[in-house]
């Protein structure tokens, strides 16, 4: 497993993959990996000769008060869990490397209607920051598919929206959420629940998994079922930022075909998101 830090040598390696008719998945993730990410690089390892995992915290994607500066980076550990996993190449860059020019004036991508609803709303500027660095490294490695996980659904629906509307020739795999045994969503911010906190955690699954009995069982009163599962949400010491039952291929109103249940709650200091895919 090659690990590199500059442009100039990841190119290197992506050029003599090129001449070897080989192709090429790009897994990128912020480090700190759990087994969320873990199964992102055996998806590309079954899709791609070739397999990149980036390593990148990237300031842009933080708004103001939020967790840059603290959030965990375990370089070592990812390494050496990449290791095992027979990756091809890490590309671990500086802030410097990625942004040459400085973030203040820095060009940035938008994916408009996509990136200032829910989890936009909140975090404003966070989703531009995320288009903007993945437009980036879809630039440096221009692989032929790139692997990104289903937990960040709007995430995911930004990046195949900018994929498509920039012409990228890059096929966007999603893949299911990984979860603790009591359904509880992989993530690097877990870490920050108390032990009180974590048990109580795994309610935001449940009651994802409760709207969507709800519309299995033939329920259409969306706006009552996320009011519910709101309220039941604060009544068990969340802070819901929004609970929405929306279209599945653009988070727009529901309508026939299927749907996503999404949610984003702050239980203590940690914000916790999770959605539901509801098949029909």
């Amino acid at each position: 497993m090659q690990c590199v830090s500059k442009i100039t040598a990841l190119r290197e390696h992506v050029t003599e993959w090129r001449n070897a008719g080989q192709s090429i998945v790009l897994v990128p993730t912020m480090g700190n990996l759990h087994d969320g990410h873990l199964a992102l690089v055996l998806k590309a390892q079954e899709v791609a000769d070739r397999t990149i995992v980036s390593i990148f915290v990237n300031p842009t994607q933080f708004v103001q008060g939020e967790d840059y500066e603290s959030y965990p980076r375990t370089l070592d550990e990812d390494i050496d869990k990449l290791s095992g996993l027979r990756t091809d190449l890490v590309f671990h860059p500086e802030v410097e490397e990625i942004y040459p020019g400085g973030l203040q004036g820095q060009t940035c991508v938008t994916v408009p209607e996509l990136d200032n609803i829910f989890c936009g709303a909140f975090r404003p500027g966070h989703f531009s920051g995320v288009a903007t660095v993945v437009t980036k490294l879809f630039n440096m490695v221009e692989p032929d598919i790139a692997i990104f996980g289903e937990k960040d659904y709007q995430q995911l629906l930004v990046i195949r929206r900018l994929a498509t509307d920039l012409c990228f020739p890059i096929k966007i795999i999603g893949v299911p959420t990984i979860r603790e045994e009591d359904g509880l969503a992989l993530s690097s911010r877990n870490g920050y629940l108390s032990a009180n906190e974590r048990n109580k955690a795994t309610l935001l699954y449940k009651t994802l998994v409760s709207i969507s009995d709800a519309v299995d069982a033939g329920k259409h009163d969306f706006i009552e079922l996320e009011m519910r599962a709101t309220e039941n949400l604060k009544n068990a010491g969340f802070k819901p930022e929004y609970v929405k039952i929306c279209n599945a291929d653009n988070l727009g109103k529901p309508a026939a075909g299927d749907l996503v249940v999404l949610t984003a709650a702050w239980l203590g200091k940690t914000r916790l998101i999770d959605n539901v895919i509801i098949r029909r």
